[in-house]
Formats: structure tokens, C-alpha cells, sequence
């Protein structure tokens, strides 16, 4: 028994299988594509390949179904599938549109991950800001070429979005200024995401994780996660420690009353042993000075600026530094001064 198919059957069989061989043979290009670009340190090539393993065999079978879709219209008159070419021209947007967006995403964080291998300097908020501004353009650009298949006017659209962009702005002023507070952030770049930050004004301190286009998040000393709204940093005055060039080491000592005839070689030595260290930068001011006449004491102040900013460091050299000044102490003589109290007694006579 032969079975007879039509031309019309034979086409779509042939779309078909177009269809299936064009997806197989794609897949194994890519993963040919995969093993070559792993030998290579383009980093465009991988990113490349990454952004294109979903949308192309979207792409594919969409070509082949509005094709097969196209055929069997031409065979039945159906009007439902007038609307084929419509949607294969925003299918085809939304996979190019999906094909860009990934590649400059993949694209930054492969940037970012060759950076750090290599041991160099990583902006990651210059890199993180530029892809997301870059996504934002392909999401409107796919959102006007959609429109402009529906048969929308898009001057029609612009002049629309002019008017509104009046009553959006007052209707959401809050999340526009911590849009255009994140800009500021990714333009001006007074902090990067790891870098510690501390506000006196709104008493935030920690270290920045993640900045967004509507807050940014910071990592406390105690471990909790602050949110802070984008356009709160226009308005406040905001530190950043991770940038400072020296720490300051500045304290205040305290002798006795009884030692003031050795206050001056004390000084002298607590200075000399500053100048000779060699994780005190010389090139900043170094004072040692007797500061005052206190109630229990006499106090004279120390204040130097060490040449590292880490700040576990920072600490055993501030350590080290207060234990060479009580050696200097007692070497003299001399004791440090703690809170006391005289009482004068007044005989009474009878």
C-alpha cells in the first residue's frame, strides 16, 4: 500500500527537517566554537558564544515554524495566520534584543573576572555602570522596534512620552532621584563596590557591596546589610577610608607631676625612635610636644602617620609604637600618671 503525500505535505516536511538539521548542526558549531575559544584569551569570543547559545536556536525554530506557518496559510486562507509576519518580526527583535543584552552582560563580567586573575586594578562600578546603562539602551530600542511593527507611530510615542515624562516625574520624583543619585555614583565615582565608606551625617559605616540604579547596599561592622537610597548621597557628606594614603596614630600621654624634670629628654627619645621607624612616612608631620598641665598629669601629645592603611597593620604598628614609648619611660625614670586626689588637713586648734 503507497501512501501519497502532496506538495504542500512535502513542503513542510522539508521545513521540517530544514529546521531540526539547521538547530543540530548549530549546536555543534557552537561546541566546536566553545573548545576553540577556551584555548584563547579573547575574552569577546567567549562572551560571544555564551550570549548566543539561547537566542540562535530560539531564532531557528522560530524562522522554521513562521515558515511552515506561512505554507499552510497559502494552503487554507486562514486568517489567523495573517498575523504570522507580525510575529516573526518581533520574535526576530526580541531574540537580537536578547542576544545583545546577554553579550554585554557576559562580556562585563568575563572583563571583570580577566582583570582579577591578572592582578590588575577592577572598576567595578565604572564596568557594572556602563552595562547597565548599555542594557537600558537595547531594552527601549527593542521596546520602540516592537512598537514600530505593531503599527505604532513612534514620533507619535516620543511626543507621548514627552508630555507624560512631566506627570511620571512628579509621580515618582523619589525613584527618579535615586536614578539620577546612582548616575552620580557610577559618573563621580566616590566609592566602588568594595570599598569602605562611612557617613558622620547619617551615621552609616560599612562596606559597599552592590550599587543600583535605586539604592545601594553596605555591609556594617556587625555584619548587617544597610539599604541606602541613591539619592541620599547628593545631599550628605560621605568619607572614604579605603582611599586614604596614611592612617594618623594620635594619642596623648600622661606622666607624673614628679617627672617633669625628664618631660623634655622623653620627648626628645619619643621622637627620635618616630623619626627611625620605618613604617613612619617622615615626609608627614611628626609632632611630640609636652601639651598641658592636666588635673593628675602632665600630658604631651604623640601624632604621626604610618606609611600602610590596612588597618590590622595599622593597629600592631600603633601596638608597637606604645610599647617602645613605655620603654622610653622607664628607661628615664619616669611613670605614667593616674588619677589621684590630695587631701589637705588643717589642724584645728583648740
Amino acid at each position: 500500500m503507497s501512501i501519497h503525500l502532496s506538495p504542500d505535505i512535502i513542503r513542510l516536511l522539508l521545513v521540517l527537517a530544514a529546521t531540526i538539521a539547521a538547530h543540530y548542526l548549530s549546536r555543534r558549531a557552537l561546541q566546536h566554537a566553545e573548545n576553540v575559544a577556551a584555548h584563547t584569551s579573547n575574552i569577546w569570543d567567549d562572551a560571544l558564544i555564551e550570549a548566543t547559545k539561547k537566542p540562535l536556536p530560539v531564532l531557528i525554530w522560530l524562522g522554521g515554524l513562521s515558515t511552515a506557518l506561512h505554507l499552510l496559510h497559502r494552503q487554507t486562507g486562514e486568517q489567523l495566520l495573517e498575523y504570522i509576519a507580525p510575529a516573526c518580526s518581533i520574535g526576530i527583535v526580541l531574540c537580537v534584543a536578547w542576544f545583545l543584552f546577554k553579550l554585554i552582560r557576559v562580556f562585563a563580567e568575563n572583563y571583570i573576572d580577566v582583570r582579577a586573575q591578572a592582578g590588575g586594578n577592577i572598576d567595578r562600578t565604572t564596568i557594572n555602570g556602563m552595562s547597565k546603562v548599555a542594557r537600558i539602551v537595547v531594552v527601549v530600542l527593542a521596546a520602540l522596534a516592537v512598537m514600530q511593527t505593531l503599527g505604532f507611530s513612534i514620533s507619535g510615542v516620543l511626543a507621548f512620552g514627552g508630555m507624560g515624562g512631566i506627570a511620571v516625574g512628579f509621580a515618582a520624583k523619589d525613584l527618579l532621584a535615586n536614578f539620577f543619585g546612582g548616575l552620580m555614583i557610577h559618573l563621580d565615582r566616590p566609592f566602588n563596590v568594595g570599598e569602605t565608606v562611612r557617613s558622620p551625617d547619617k551615621q552609616i559605616e560599612g562596606k559597599v557591596e552592590h550599587i543600583g540604579w535605586r539604592q545601594t547596599q553596605i555591609r556594617s561592622a556587625n555584619m548587617t546589610l544597610i539599604y541606602v537610597p541613591n539619592a541620599l548621597f547628593t545631599s550628605i557628606v560621605v568619607e572614604n577610608p579605603s582611599r586614604m594614603s596614611h592612617r594618623c596614630i594620635r594619642t596623648t600621654i600622661g606622666l607624673r607631676y614628679d617627672d617633669i624634670g625628664k618631660m623634655s629628654l622623653i620627648v626628645d627619645d619619643v621622637k627620635n625612635m618616630l623619626h627611625k621607624h620605618p613604617e613612619i612616612d617622615n615626609g608627614q608631620a611628626v609632632i611630640v610636644a609636652f601639651d598641658q598641665f592636666a588635673d593628675s598629669s602632665l600630658d604631651f601629645i604623640i601624632q604621626a602617620f604610618s606609611k600602610t592603611t590596612e588597618l590590622e597593620k595599622f593597629h600592631s604598628l600603633k601596638q608597637e609604637l606604645l610599647l617602645r614609648v613605655s620603654e622610653i619611660v622607664a628607661r628615664h625614670g619616669a611613670e605614667f600618671a593616674f588619677p589621684t586626689r590630695t587631701l589637705h588637713l588643717n589642724p584645728v586648734t583648740a
